[in-house]
């Protein structure tokens, strides 16, 4: 079963509009961001971008070409193999697809469609990217209006086969956070069976702090869309796993 998120997050009072008039008066001082309007071109390459429309492909393009010279939003890749700093936000949520190794090929297959992403307030682009280190792609998510456009690239792949009858499989990677996104940090998405029970788990654990002032200011409301996230990705992969078709 999924695991209940607290309910502990305060309402943010702020409208958006009044913190993106605060962001604009205190900007970071390690990185640009801005919000680009209508059908205008993403801002100058690297920066985190605001749309109040979907970019087109060519866009976001070139908006990926840039992230690829740059390098992580934060050090060292790979600490979700580890327990999390103090100072770091952790979310870990795991929900039971089903038993059987024919539940877990599926749950493979759903994993490098990106079916978790496929949730319609968060898309993924381009479409199709395949689970290799290093490739990176860009993960749109809408709210109040505006689409935050943030950049990621693959860090850890996992294809693991018991190396017994009773080991346990795994399937999966971590991608994590590029200056082009409003947080910094990593997250792993990760489908196992387990032979020893016949249990198919899909398990997501994100290491996570607030980069951009929005997501500083607000970060109350943000770790509520980071719950909803978790659940609807949940949901997206338990409906993929059980109705294939």
């Amino acid at each position: 079963m999924s695991r209940t998120i607290p309910s502990t997050i305060r309402k943010v009072r702020l409208s958006h509009r009044n913190l993106v008039r605060r962001a604009q008066r205190e900007p970071p001082r390690d990185a640009k961001h801005t919000i680009a309007p209508g059908s205008t071109g993403l801002a100058p390459p690297g920066d985190t971008i605001f749309r109040f429309q979907i970019p087109s492909d060519d866009e976001v393009a070139h908006f990926l070409a840039h992230q690829k010279t740059l390098d992580f939003s934060y050090s060292p890749t790979g600490f979700t193999n580890a327990p999390a700093p103090d100072d770091w936000e952790v979310d870990h949520n795991r929900i039971c697809l089903g038993q059987g190794r024919a539940v877990f090929e599926r749950g493979k297959a759903a994993l490098r469609a990106w079916t978790m992403f496929d949730l319609g307030w968060v898309r993924l682009r381009p479409v199709g990217v395949p689970l290799l280190v290093g490739q990176q792609v860009c993960v749109m998510a809408s709210s109040l209006g505006v689409i935050a456009v943030n950049a990621c690239r693959i860090v850890q792949t996992f294809d693991e086969a018991g190396a017994s009858g009773e080991a346990v499989h795994r399937f999966g990677f971590t991608y994590g956070t590029l200056p082009g996104h409003v947080e910094r940090g990593e997250e792993r998405f990760v489908v196992t069976w387990d032979p020893a029970n016949d249990e198919v788990w899909y398990d997501i654990l994100a290491y996570s702090q607030p980069r951009h002032p929005l997501a500083r200011l607000g970060k109350p409301w943000v770790r509520r869309q980071q719950a909803r996230f978790a659940q609807d990705s949940m949901a997206a992969m338990f409906s993929a796993v059980t109705d294939p078709h």
